[in-house]
């Protein structure tokens, strides 16, 4: 089925559709205070905490009348040339003003390009960078496992890791990124991290949460620095990034894999039950530095 090529082999595939199937928290904690001021075109946002996006989820447009100040968020919806005819589409941030900067790609969880997913993208606008999340599902959002589960055995790597490709391409041609680009993505998009790092030249640093491992010969296609996470309660077995950081360490490829004591599966996410504070703190902070390290 196409599920296990977006998501691994068929033992790795049902393992991690069955991680992705925990309940979403039923009283998640807010991801934007609603006392908190808004970041618009002439006002500059407020920097995130660490366990907790503060940002707006909302789309603004991502142009306006009058220029926005400088450092103030600018982002929403945008839309960039696939491979063939297409058109896709993705959500953007960035700060207004200064000089071109490294572009992070955020990919999606396999409920589609949710609030959960701009709110990442637009906290490493806030760090100082481009922030692409492109849209895999092409508009499709759920909170449905079953639903989710269909748009995942639907989506193909080889399309998948081309659409993200694309999204890179449409970076390159704006002013506002440097050409250097790094990789972060969760559950399905960790996976997606990994086989787009392994076909990518383009991709500097790569930072997979929680998503099915490469083979080692896949991870011998591999130059990017790799930096991993997954939680011991996490259904995803830590052998199998074992396996494929020490193919990456025997090649001299930087890399990290960082096993989180009593973590679950989607523990960076803070909109669900398995949600755990002390460890998606902890990874936000090794991400930045390994983005700044390496970008």
């Amino acid at each position: 089925v196409r599920a296990t090529a977006v998501l691994g082999s068929v033992v790795a595939a049902n393992t991690l559709l069955a991680a992705c199937n925990a309940n979403p928290n039923d009283n998640p904690p807010p991801v934007v205070d609603a006392n908190q001021p808004v970041a618009t075109a002439t006002e500059s946002p407020t920097a995130p905490t660490a366990t907790a996006p503060p940002l707006p989820t909302e789309e603004p447009a991502t142009t306006a009348s009058a220029a926005p100040e400088e450092g103030a968020l600018v982002s929403g919806v945008t839309t960039y040339p696939g491979t063939g005819s297409e058109t896709l589409m993705g959500y953007w941030a960035y700060q207004s003003g200064g000089e071109p900067r490294p572009a992070v790609i955020v990919i999606q969880e396999w409920w589609g390009l949710n609030d959960h997913i701009k709110d990442v993208a637009n906290r490493f606008a806030v760090e100082g960078y481009v922030a692409l999340a492109p849209d895999l599902y092409h508009g499709v959002v759920t909170t449905e496992p079953d639903e989710a589960r269909k748009q995942a055995m639907e989506l193909g790597t080889a399309d998948a890791v081309a659409e993200i490709q694309a999204a890179i391409d449409f970076l390159k041609g704006q002013a506002v990124a440097n050409g250097r680009f790094g990789i972060v993505g969760f559950c399905m998009g960790g996976g997606l991290v990994l086989q787009t790092a392994a076909n990518s030249v383009d991709i500097l640093a790569a930072v997979p949460f929680y998503g099915t491992p490469l083979s080692a010969s896949q991870a011998a296609q591999v130059t990017a620095p790799v930096l991993s996470f997954l939680g011991t309660r996490d259904g995803i077995p830590a052998s199998g990034y074992e396996t494929m950081h020490a193919t990456l360490a025997e090649a001299g490829v930087p890399n990290k894999f960082q096993l989180y004591d009593g973590a679950q599966h989607a523990f960076f996410n803070d909109t669900r039950a398995s949600y755990d504070a002390a460890a998606a703190a902890d990874a936000w902070q090794q991400t930045l530095t390994w983005f700044k390290t390496y970008l």
